[in-house]
């Protein structure tokens, strides 16, 4: 049992592209050609994950703020970290995003206003397109910014369907837009990330393999935060993944009738720790460890390939 739990988190592979969201592109293309600044929103967490290269098509050519948001649930130094990685692209300025942050309303639109001075009236409004994945706050951050519930908000991915125009001022006017997903994941770790972090339908992933994949990487980079929260007083680098789902659902209490462990309620418990911050400030990407994974799926393309021309040559 526990190398099938191990080996199924390993070869999963999490695709989610809902239909609604082929319109969605459509609209966002349509609507990109008239706008004068692109806010896009990435996961603090998993910046990287939730840089999706569909909507960096789209934009490629728009001035942009990157706003890396849900900061406070996320390792500091790290995002620090992406800020510089980001700050790379000439097109476009980074920032750490905090809802609770009370100054970034009046922060973000100085910002959005000195990027383009000259659409300031009535007749010329600035034109501001919130954009990025689902379920990464943009509709929390278009209220904020209208000073009211305008946008429709919930704690599930895919809450916004179609573009909505928000009047800020008579010169400044907000575009809410759909969340846009990968259309083709390509690394299975971008996968484990977005659904981690929520940004991904729940039908399309199992919590069972979402846990496995988690308590790995924080038993690899946060293990003291691991320790602590579970309170093991345990050597885990001698447990697998499974071993130690096993462990903290006994120790939360997670157990059926026959002293079997409940491991759909565990891993529940160990996902819903990391999305509130309860584990600690996690992130689950460094630009470090996403050089060394492209690297490794690169290779194993090529093994891929190699191996496919060698069973053509065979026949």
């Amino acid at each position: 049992m526990r190398k099938i739990l191990y080996r199924k988190s390993v070869l999963m592979s999490i695709q989610w592209f809902p239909g609604h969201m082929n319109k969605a592109k459509k609209e966002i293309k349509d609507l990109v050609s008239n706008i004068d600044i692109v806010v896009e929103l990435l996961d603090a967490r998993a910046p990287f994950s939730s840089c999706n290269p569909l909507l960096q098509n789209i934009i490629k050519y728009k001035k942009k703020i990157r706003l890396l948001n849900k900061a406070d649930l996320a390792d500091n130094e790290i995002t620090k970290r992406w800020i510089e990685f980001f700050q790379k692209d000439a097109n476009a300025i980074a920032l750490t995003g905090n809802k609770d942050d009370l100054k970034q309303k009046k922060q973000l639109i100085q910002l959005c206003q000195s990027l383009s001075p000259n659409r300031n009236s009535f007749e010329k409004p600035l034109r501001v397109m919130i954009t990025g994945i689902p379920n990464v706050g943009k509709s929390t951050l278009i209220n904020k910014l209208i000073g009211k519930k305008s946008a429709k908000t919930g704690d599930v991915p895919a809450v916004t369907r179609s573009n909505q125009c928000l009047v800020l001022t008579d010169s400044f006017l907000v575009y809410d837009t759909p969340g846009m997903m990968w259309q083709k994941i390509k690394y299975d770790k971008i996968g484990y990330n977005l659904a981690i972090c929520n940004s991904i339908g729940r039908n399309a992933c199992d919590d069972e393999i979402l846990a496995v994949y988690l308590l790995g990487y924080l038993k690899t980079y946060y293990c003291d935060l691991l320790l602590e929260r579970y309170k093991l007083n345990v050597d885990v680098s001698n447990l697998v993944e499974g071993e130690l789902l096993h462990l903290i659902g006994k120790k939360r209490g997670c157990i059926l009738s026959g002293g079997l462990i409940d491991i759909q309620k565990t891993s529940e418990i160990i996902i819903q720790d990391f999305r509130a911050g309860r584990i600690g400030r996690v992130s689950l990407e460094t630009p470090e460890l996403w050089e060394a994974w492209m690297e490794e799926s690169r290779l194993a393309e090529e093994l891929l390939a190699e191996q496919s021309e060698d069973d053509e040559a065979s026949r």
